[in-house]
């Protein structure tokens, strides 16, 4: 049950200004996406509808690759809220662009991938900074409810986004949902503003401007892959939504499966989402009391392929929805313990690298699943790409599983208080300085 204690981080002033804000930014980013799938449904021949949808994700794909590395470094170095302060300007005049051009009359796809790409980049700077910035708008304690708290946040964004645009689509056109989405990163700009008396970080904490450098990122790699856990959920993260990433073939069973229209396509859309939201929700007071962590993760990913798997042979809408709306439910319990386990596994000197090099496999793997997906639905249909790909999510779960024990085992600390995470002390990492947000002792028991 949800109590004021649910809430607890919102009482942060700081924290609370952010949320709203991408609250806000992310409807508009939801929306932006579903819309962006649709217009280039519109625009290809229908021989060409799978490849080109897939080929959407390879846009968005490479500048995470390309980038993801230094702008990890960017965000350890720079002040972080400057950093975001250009990266949600960019991306607003991005959205402006896509508005303007859609308004003329844009008749051809590669401007689309190009603002998809161009998006994409100043989306590899923002998110390290972001997630590094968030943990410390609030005591280590209070932690991991904001982290469930920003779930349930980007999850209702995530129903409200594709929902809205639908019908914005359906009775208006695209390019107000582009317009729209610019207008939603002005709130992000004011919380950002807003903000006042952000904690300083220590001299020494962090690598100098100068030391923006290959060394400097490779520091943040040897930590990631150094750390059983940290490595294997992002592994595991990327083959999950590599098989299982289905999204960008919505277009197809909206249209031509379902035959449900834009109305139907920015339900389906949302779906994952709106299981996401509920189970968000209950995640909020559970997050703290689920004992055997490890497992419960990776059932959630043995969970979400399966839920694929029927999606693909589905011909009901309704059935689709409720297996879309699954998906998302389990991608959610995987999702925060993922998360627990890094924001708590990496001192803050070391939070933007990290999530530098998490954004190749969170981002690399559903993007590239996407053009994956859109290759084999081209070749073979989209039902087929689906359930092959559900099946190839069971597979790599199950690797993942008996490759790394240390994750099967991986438990609740039983110092860990079930109704809180209290403040623990950092771990003494090899090779790096000790620090008062570092990591807490991992718990594996056989």
């Amino acid at each position: 049950m949800l109590s004021a204690r649910s809430f607890i981080a919102l009482r942060h002033r700081n924290f609370r200004l952010i949320w709203i804000g991408l609250l806000v930014s992310f409807s508009g980013s939801m929306m932006q996406n579903a819309a962006l799938l649709w217009h280039v449904s519109l625009l290809v021949s229908p021989a060409r509808k799978g490849l080109a949808l897939g080929l959407v994700g390879l846009a968005r794909v490479v500048p995470v690759i390309v980038f993801s590395l230094i702008s990890g470094v960017v965000a350890d170095a720079w002040d972080r809220r400057r950093l975001m302060l250009f990266t949600q300007t960019a991306a607003a005049l991005t959205s402006l662009t896509l508005a303007a051009l859609t308004f003329r009359g844009l008749s051809a796809v590669w401007p689309l991938y190009g603002l998809a790409a161009l998006g994409s980049a100043v989306g590899a700077f923002d998110l390290p900074a972001r997630n590094a910035l968030v943990p410390t708008l609030v005591p280590r304690e209070h932690l991991p409810n904001a982290i469930s708290l920003n779930t349930i946040m980007f999850q209702t964004a995530s129903v409200v986004g594709p929902s809205v645009g639908g019908v914005m689509i359906a009775a208006t056109s695209v390019g107000w949902v582009y317009a729209v989405n610019a207008i939603s990163f002005m709130f992000v700009i004011a919380a950002l503003l807003m903000m006042r008396d952000l904690p300083r970080r220590e001299q020494g904490s962090t690598p100098a401007r100068e030391d923006i450098s290959f060394a400097a990122a490779l520091e943040g790699l040897r930590f990631v892959f150094r750390s059983p856990l940290i490595r294997s959920t992002m592994l595991l993260d990327f083959f999950a939504t590599f098989f299982s990433s289905a999204t960008a073939l919505l277009p197809i069973f909206a249209q031509d499966i379902l035959k449900v229209g834009a109305h139907g396509y920015g339900w389906l859309y949302a779906a994952p989402a709106a299981g996401a939201l509920v189970t968000s929700a209950a995640m909020v007071p559970l997050t703290e009391r689920i004992e055997r962590r490890g497992r419960t993760l990776l059932w959630a990913v043995g969970w979400f392929g399966a839920a694929t798997v029927v999606f693909g042979v589905s011909r009901s809408f309704w059935l689709t929805f409720f297996c879309l709306a699954l998906t998302g439910a389990t991608d959610t319990v995987s999702m925060i313990i993922r998360n627990v386990v890094r924001q708590l596994e990496t001192p803050d000197r070391l939070r933007g690298r990290m999530t530098g090099v998490n954004m190749v496999f969170f981002m690399g793997g559903p993007q590239l699943g996407e053009l994956e997906a859109g290759a084999v639905a081209n070749w073979f249909g989209a039902p087929f790409s689906v359930i092959s790909g559900g099946v190839g999510c069971l597979i790599a779960t199950a690797w993942v599983a008996v490759a790394t024990p240390v994750l099967r085992h991986y438990r609740r600390s039983p110092a860990e208080p079930v109704d809180r995470v209290p403040p623990l002390p950092a771990p003494a990492l090899e090779g790096h300085e000790a620090d008062s947000t570092a990591a807490a002792p991992v718990t594996v028991r056989d």
